[in-house]
């Protein structure tokens, strides 16, 4: 009886187990066809995805060329190569482990026991990523992909091809800030600086993709020889910039930046008509005392520019009609005070007595410019205010590169508006102007009245097709001031660099005649270790302008000089002289001359038919000579004839044009 119940137990408590075996079977069946039908392929491409991905290629970014087609940023491809051990059979490698060896040993110049003794181990312990070399060029990764077993495809040889785009400058630093660059953050956030972030979007291109699978030690490698989807090149974009230009101004900065211990400076030169940026030159000092390109000062740094907006302030007065450049201006001891103890000084010790309005701006007269400002617009500061609103020097320049910075020109109804804010605009204090700014507006008298806006860019193409995109010049201005005051002040800015009175009268040229204004500010002047800013602005030739340029010095050595007329203007000088003598001129000579140069000066004979030494003859001279020889004349400079193209001796049929360097 016992054993029966104990039986029935036993029985009851078996059927129970089976029931919950039935019902956990039941359940994981279930769940197994809920996943397999439902999830099935969300489970799948989680699978997928940790083990084989969509690399993203980085596309070549279009070159950025000068103005000439040289090439200042380029995409240059470098490779780096791995190798999978595990790929090649036994017998396939032991049949070119040698020549492989000795072809690495050749290209890579490494020893071949220790590359042989490498390519070994990565074999036997089956080493699927094995680094065989990284940052070569295109050279020198053709000659390792044609050696033995690695000129095999990848499912063969193992060789695998991991290739990187690096952006290169092959100027070196040559206008460094302005070429600029694109980095990505971390974030996938970009920072855009100079023209390649201003055009980023046309010199990016379209990325690719390549299939890549996870290895051993969480590495990847391509599963095929070819990319899934080829990365597509950017757009070049063809600058306004002039390498030989470039150079000049570079240098010139440097040197001068060297010579003065200065904090740094900038130069840019702009195609008069154009508003083309020829060049532009940003140099600041390391803690070494070397200077490098380390921001775009020219574009991003507003400051109080000093003198130099003077001129800003003398267009006002006499478009105003308020001033005569005739009308006598009593400067005085050369000293005015405000309020009691705000002091306006002139430079030169004792002032300089009674002036023209004109030469009060030609000898810079900080208490003149002063006067004539305050006397006429003490009033109504607000009509002086709007002049200069009127002319723009309110507004930035709105060009394509990022950072420039606002210009600042206070406003009588400014909550800050002061007593001193009229008579320190006049000589260019409490406003800020960028250097770009400034020669924009130096550049509009220049070139009659019509500001235009810098032009850093003349074209987008791709792979040398018709221009995607052209740029021209653009006007923003077609009439700053009337004709009449843009004569008035272009005799000024002759007078300053011609007349021995001007404060530029150390850079005139017997050859080259200029015009501009000299800057002196002082920075720093509510501490006892007062600094400064030394500039000159301008163009040339004074007559027909072609160029005009600005150079900005700050913090010179005050030991060695400080003043814009030693600082800066040199500098200007240096550029615009080179510039004038690297120039072709056309010689127009009439037959007249000609004959006479013939009876005049003895011709070098030309015998067997050979190209005679030009060396100090008369161009004139030299033109008569080469083109009754059928040979095409090109001069550079002035003077006398100091060099040749082409050597003395060369035979005549050979030349078709020659360029005589003169001095």
């Amino acid at each position: 009886m016992m054993e029966d119940r104990l039986l029935k137990k036993i029985m009851s408590r078996t059927y129970l187990v089976g029931v919950v075996l039935g019902l956990f079977a039941f359940v994981l069946i279930g769940k197994l066809l809920y996943i397999n039908t439902v999830q099935g392929e969300h489970y799948q491409l989680i699978a997928k995805e940790r083990t084989v991905k969509n690399v993203r290629l980085e596309p070549s970014r279009g070159n950025v060329y000068a103005d000439d087609g040289s090439i200042l940023a380029t995409s240059v491809p470098r490779y780096e190569l791995r190798w999978d051990g595990k790929v090649p059979t036994t017998t396939l490698y032991e049949q070119h482990r040698k020549e492989l060896a000795q072809g690495l040993s050749e290209i890579l110049k490494q020893p071949k026991e220790a590359l042989l003794k490498k390519l070994d181990g990565a074999k036997m312990q089956q080493n699927r990523y094995l680094l065989i070399a990284k940052n070569l060029t295109y050279s020198q990764f053709k000659k390792i992909k044609a050696l033995p077993l690695f000129n095999l495809p990848i499912y063969k040889g193992g060789l695998i091809v991991e290739q990187q785009i690096i952006r290169e400058h092959p100027l070196g630093k040559v206008a460094e800030r302005t070429v600029g660059y694109e980095m990505q953050d971390r974030d996938g956030s970009y920072l855009r600086v100079g023209l390649e972030g201003a055009y980023s979007q046309y010199l990016r291109g379209d990325e690719g993709r390549r299939l890549k699978q996870k290895i051993a030690n969480g590495q990847w490698k391509p599963i095929n020889d070819s990319n899934e989807k080829e990365p597509t090149e950017g757009f070049d974009i063809y600058t306004t910039l002039n390498i030989n230009i470039q150079d000049v101004a570079h240098n010139a900065l440097l040197a001068q930046l060297e010579e003065y211990e200065a904090d740094h400076g900038t130069v840019v030169v702009m195609e008069t008509q154009t508003g083309a940026i020829k060049a532009i030159a940003n140099l600041g000092r390391t803690s070494e005392g070397t200077y490098y390109e380390k921001l775009n000062y020219a574009v991003g740094e507003a400051h109080e520019p000093g003198s130099t907006f003077k001129l800003m302030a003398m267009v006002a007065a006499l478009e105003d009609d308020v001033i005569r450049e005739d009308d006598l201006i009593e400067t005085g001891n050369g000293e005015l005070k405000f309020f009691g103890k705000y002091k306006v000084k002139d430079s030169k010790k004792g002032g300089y007595g009674t002036l023209t309005a004109a030469k009060v701006f030609e000898v810079s007269s900080n208490t003149g410019m002063v006067k004539i400002i305050t006397e006429n617009y003490r009033d109504n500061p607000q009509k002086f205010v709007d002049r200069l609103y009127h002319m723009g020097l309110d507004k930035p320049l709105k060009i394509d590169i990022k950072g420039e910075a606002n210009p600042k020109i206070p406003y009588p109804t400014d909550a800050d508006w002061d007593g001193l804010d009229l008579p320190w605009m006049a000589y260019g204090y409490g406003v800020a102007i960028t250097p770009l700014q400034t020669l924009a507006f130096y550049n509009a008298i220049a070139n009659d009245g019509v500001m235009v806006k810098p032009q850093f860019i003349n074209k987008i193409s791709n792979l040398g097709v018709a221009p995607e995109q052209t740029f021209k010049p653009q006007i923003l201005n077609p009439s700053i001031c009337s004709k009449s005051t843009v004569q008035k002040v272009k005799t000024m800015m002759f007078n300053v660099v011609d007349k021995s009175w001007g404060t530029a009268n150390g850079i005139k040229d017997d050859q080259l005649t200029m015009a501009g204004k000299t800057g002196t500010c002082q920075v720093d002047y509510t501490t006892d270790q007062v600094q400064y800013v030394s500039s000159f602005v301008g163009y040339f030739p004074a007559e027909q302008p072609k160029y005009s340029c600005i150079v900005v010095i700050h913090r010179p050595n005050k030991k060695k000089g400080y003043y814009g007329a030693t600082v800066a203007a040199p500098v200007f000088k240096t550029i615009a002289k080179k510039i004038y003598n690297n120039t072709p001129i056309e010689v127009s000579v009439s037959a007249d001359a000609i004959v006479a140069t013939a009876e005049e000066v003895p011709l070098p004979a030309t015998e067997d038919q050979q190209l005679p030494n030009l060396k100090g003859l008369d161009p004139r001279a030299a033109i008569q000579l080469l083109e009754g020889l059928g040979i095409q004349v090109e001069l550079i400079g002035t003077g006398k004839v100091k060099a040749q193209s082409i050597k003395p001796g060369t035979q005549l049929q050979q030349i078709d044009k020659i360029t005589l360097e003169l001095s």
